[in-house]
């Protein structure tokens, strides 16, 4: 267990540490356990964090043809998926040179282009892998027997088919289990930075299909109506909170066209030029609704009604019993200034706005021409 924390919205909240993290020291103690022949009940590493790591070996095995053994991960207090399981490493001479990565039960294979590791290669990210080789090279630079230059080192995650099913990894073109993850080698707990890497790369894996027209939703109201209107979800990406992070990154990654749909609740904030649409950071959803609705020739007592409203379902209510002409394309056609505003203009963006109680609500002038060219036939 690490025993370092953090403070978050008055809670302190405990570090833990990376599959990569686990992958390294597994294989560290498994090297030790081959050209030793001895068990290893635990073994130190350094991480990119520059914290060290002192963990413990379990499932220890050798003999004179290779090594296994495993660390189990502890995500500290981060909700991660592989929290408490085990991570192997076995370890066995190579007939040539290097440090060759393989896949083992669990751990997935790279099947699409646009990730970090090439096609046909275990799901074993650049750092995990360079904290491998730096292991390999300090146990062989200690060790007092000569030794061969080339290690095969497979990693596996015994319940990483299952798990893999809960995360980005079948979108992400992984089949076959987990991906071995992890920059800094430490998780830091619910970390906003580890959420918007995994968006980011979402998109980018979309873009090196090849897509041209990608859709936004902010979460799984968002797919759910989406899926209902007939759109593939090989072309749909979650933004969460973060919309104005991921309009960036997609102007960076060149996109050419967005379908952004979402729940009144969320593309409101964004008509006000709110990007992070957690409630925590901004809201403003009754004000905004309020201004339309005057500028659409609200009277007095409308606006002051939806101003007390505790719901935007509860002011859709009231805005569609006013019969304000045009009120949630009008709504939409403002998001879309917004956002395409936000990139620049360099992406054709169009809006569908819904709500959960009454389905389609409105959308902006071209959303209707993009949606069809992007349904499934």
């Amino acid at each position: 267990m690490l025993d370092r924390t953090i403070e978050k919205n008055g809670k302190e909240l405990r570090y833990g540490y990376t599959t990569g993290s686990c992958a390294t020291a597994a294989t560290k103690a498994a090297l030790l356990m081959f050209l030793k022949q001895k068990k290893q009940e635990s073994v130190l590493i350094k991480t990119p964090k520059g914290w060290d790591l002192d963990l413990l070996i379990h499932d220890q095995t050798y003999d004179s043809q290779g090594a296994s053994c495993s660390v189990i991960k502890d995500s500290g207090d981060d909700p991660d998926v592989t929290n408490g399981v085990k991570v192997f490493s076995r370890v066995y001479p190579a007939s040539e040179s290097g440090v060759h990565f393989h896949a083992g039960q669990g751990v997935g294979t790279v099947t699409s282009p646009g990730l970090s590791i090439p096609v046909g290669q275990a799901a074993i990210n650049p750092v995990p892998r360079q904290m491998i080789e730096e292991v390999i090279a300090e146990v062989l630079a200690q060790a007092d027997d000569k030794v061969g230059k080339g290690w095969n080192v497979e990693i596996s995650i015994p319940q990483g088919v299952e798990l893999a099913k809960r995360t980005f990894n079948p979108k992400l073109g992984i089949v076959g289990g987990l991906s071995v993850i992890g920059t800094s080698g430490i998780v830091e707990p619910m970390s906003e930075e580890a959420l918007k890497a995994s968006l980011k790369l979402e998109l980018s894996v979309l873009k090196a299909r090849g897509l041209e027209q990608i859709i936004f939703v902010p979460g799984n109201y968002g797919k759910d109506f989406a899926d209902e209107l007939n759109l593939p979800e090989s072309a749909l990406v979650k933004t969460s909170n973060y919309l104005g992070f991921m309009l960036d990154e997609a102007e960076r990654m060149e996109i050419k066209k967005i379908l952004l749909i979402g729940h009144l609740g969320k593309l409101v904030k964004v008509a006000g030029g709110i990007f992070n649409t957690h409630s925590n950071v901004a809201d403003g959803r009754m004000e905004i609704l309020t201004a339309y609705a005057g500028l659409l020739g609200g009277g007095r007592e409308l606006l002051t009604s939806i101003m007390q409203a505790k719901t935007t379902d509860e002011a859709t209510d009231l805005i569609l019993k006013a019969e304000l002409p045009g009120y949630f394309d009008t709504l939409a056609q403002a998001v879309k200034k917004k956002v395409r505003d936000r990139v620049y203009g360099n992406i054709e963006i169009e809006v569908i706005i819904f709500s959960r109680e009454l389905g389609f609500l409105g959308q902006s002038q071209n959303a209707e021409t993009m949606r069809d060219s992007l349904c499934i036939n």
